[in-house]
């Protein structure tokens, strides 16, 4: 191996992840760094045996779209509506436009969904915005790219909670006092789906997606087979707008965007589908498009059909609903499945940010944890860290979705339009049939999303919008620190040079011991194993009625007989550790050995509940230790039988 500057050598892998593969068994990760076992005969097709037993946890086409679209799909309870506020303010004639600028907002959904069908292809490791701009728009720009989409991940969930509860709530409001419970259940619930494993969590989702896209659908094909609408919907009031000005359209563009929110997630979530992967998450793509597109479409002609306007009381969709079903058993259906479906609508994030924070971790951008996967396929860590950064938004907006609408979008649309300009050096770098026509694609797709971006930015600044720019800074600034640290550490182990021969070298073995009993012989049996000398150690509190004494535990000892030295401590401020630092202190001043290895054991007992009950001594020792000495510490538990 060579040499490589910067500290990090090419291919390597994290300690930890190489730590716990070899401890692992039939796992196909451990299969994904082995080449060498599997090429040496019959270590492949362990390694496609493996595979094959856990593509039953990733994601097929349906599940793609349940577990990785539902942000995008459940959109449109709100995206149309965002139009219709902003160009509520024009009147009747302003409302007229809410057509033109929904077509507007369903081209750059066409774009931004061929695009990303692209990424899939030139990134089928996932990553999205954070992966185009890291091979083409430099290493700052993709950690830019990866903290927009972690906070726009976050404030994704967040939002599909409360909104999800304040639709209970609005139907229910005898609860809405117990919303912030509400949604802490909610989230709870879904985090557990998640743990569980990503293709449990999709086929949980299958039924209501399913139920919420017949249902709008529904809504729109006999409202636009309708002659008079069932209900009437409320009208736009008279205004005293003269026109409707590029800025006003402007702004009904944005806001309406917000409905585009999730469409990379399945970029970002590549791996976590079926074989062949690339083909499964480009289906999934076209699918996410095609019907977003269509529902937006249908929604914005029954506004200009039933000359829809804003209500404080009751949504946009609802009142489209009511107009084409009447106010019966249809309108609660879809009601429900809305309700249902925003509040599930988080799992798009949980589907995407651990996948992104996996490969943050692979890059050395974050602790390497975040690339380790549980059994079941799933970024448990990365799932955790979501879950608990919506929990803290939702206790601190009490459950309010208005309180973090003026934080969402602005997050998402940093890395599409960081995407979308990466995607065009791709094209033009990459020089391929008909990359021309590629590259104009992305090219209009970062004009619009640019725009969309400033007008957010302008729109959202002073409620809060400022606050995204400043995480952003702190998460790049985070993920600096921590590849700087990563580099350090290579550094330290001299990765990337050929280290010299192992050298024998003679160890002392110190065991701190309270009693003569199992633990003490199993760790003295261990010592003798580990080490050329072992000793023993223990503290006495000779002020102690209750305690024995020094007297008492050498007898104890000697009449166990374990040709072991044992050294009796005295302290009268019932300190344990500094009279075991203090004698380590002066073994290594005194001793002629190379290393002095501090043994600490602990019990392994059965049950959780009897853990609780432990004193926790060792870990005491092993921080007091690790501070003051350079020992080398081994705590090693061992299984106790607790009899019923």
């Amino acid at each position: 191996m060579t040499k490589v500057r910067g500290g990090f050598p090419r291919g390597f892998h994290p300690p930890v992840m190489v730590a716990l593969n070899v401890a692992g068994r039939n796992d196909t990760r451990w299969c994904a760094v082995s080449t060498s076992a599997e090429s040496a005969g019959g270590g492949r097709a362990a390694a496609g045996a493996a595979l094959g037993d856990h593509e039953r946890d990733r994601l097929t086409v349906p599940q793609g779209l349940a577990a990785l679209s539902l942000d995008a799909l459940a959109s449109v309870a709100y995206g149309p509506e965002a139009i219709v506020v902003v160009l509520a303010v024009a009147g009747g004639y302003g409302l007229g436009f809410t057509l033109p600028v929904t077509v507007a907002i369903v081209v750059l959904l066409a774009a931004l969904t061929f695009s990303y069908r692209q990424v899939i292809a030139a990134f089928p490791n996932g990553g999205g915005a954070y992966a185009v701009a890291g091979r083409h728009l430099g290493r700052r720009v993709s950690l830019i790219a990866a903290a927009s989409l972690i906070i726009d991940y976050v404030l994704n969930v967040a939002v599909s909670v409360s909104a999800g509860v304040a639709a209970l709530t609005s139907a229910f409001p005898a609860l809405y006092a117990d919303r912030v419970w509400l949604c802490v259940i909610v989230l709870a619930l879904i985090t557990g789906v998640n743990l569980y494993g990503v293709a449990e969590s999709a086929k949980v989702m299958i039924v209501p997606t399913v139920v919420f896209v017949v249902a709008v659908f529904a809504v729109i094909v006999v409202g636009l087979l309708r002659a008079h609408p069932a209900t009437a919907p409320s009208h736009p009031t008279a205004s005293a707008a003269s026109g409707v000005g590029v800025l006003l359209l402007l702004r009904a563009f944005a806001s309406g965007c917000s409905a585009l929110t999730g469409v990379e997630a399945i970029a970002n979530a590549v791996p976590t589908f079926r074989s062949p992967r690339v083909k499964r998450a480009q289906r999934t793509e076209v699918a996410l498009g095609a019907l977003l597109g269509a529902m937006l479409l249908g929604l914005s002609l029954l506004i200009g059909k039933f000359h829809v306007a804003p209500k404080s009381t009751k949504t946009v969709l609802a009142q489209l609903t009511e107009a084409s079903f009447g106010h019966n058993a249809g309108f609660y259906v879809v009601q429900f499945a809305t309700m249902v479906l925003l509040a599930l609508a988080a799992n798009t994030s949980f589907g995407g940010m651990p996948v992104l924070t996996s490969l943050l971790a692979r890059d050395h951008n974050l602790p390497h944890v975040f690339w380790l996967r549980a059994d079941r396929q799933v970024y448990r860590h990365g799932v955790t860290v979501l879950s608990g950064a919506a929990l803290v938004l939702l206790i601190g907006a009490e459950g309010d979705t208005q309180a973090l609408v003026p934080f969402f979008a602005i997050g998402v649309f940093i890395g599409f339009t960081i995407s979308q300009i990466g995607m065009v050096r791709h094209w033009y770098i990459e020089r391929g049939a008909g990359w021309q026509g590629r590259a104009a694609l992305n090219a209009l797709g970062a004009v619009l999303t640019t725009v969309a971006l400033a007008i957010e930015l302008v729109a959202k600044f002073g409620e809060g919008g400022w606050l995204v720019f400043l995480t952003v800074a702190l998460l790049v600034a985070v993920f600096e620190w921590v590849h700087r640290t990563y580099r350090r550490i290579g550094v330290g182990l001299h990765l990337g040079e050929v280290p010299g021969p192992p050298e024998e070298q003679r160890s002392l073995v110190v065991v701190p011991v309270g009693a003569v009993n199992l633990l003490t012989q199993q760790a003295i049996s261990a010592a003798l194993s580990l080490g050329d000398e072992v000793r023993a150690v223990t503290v006495v509190h000779p002020d102690d009625q209750d305690a024995k004494s020094a007297d008492e535990v050498r007898d104890a000892w000697n009449a166990w007989h374990p040709n072991v030295p044992l050294t009796v401590l005295s302290s009268r401020t019932r300190s344990l550790t500094q009279p075991i630092v203090d004698h380590l202190r002066a073994l290594q001043a005194e001793t002629e050995h190379d290393r002095l290895v501090v043994l600490i054991p602990e019990m392994q007992l059965p049950h959780v509940w009897l853990r609780l009950l432990q004193n926790q001594r060792g870990a005491v020792l092993d921080r007091a230790i690790r501070r003051y000495t350079d020992a080398v510490i081994c705590r090693l538990r061992f299984r106790i039988d607790v009899p019923r």
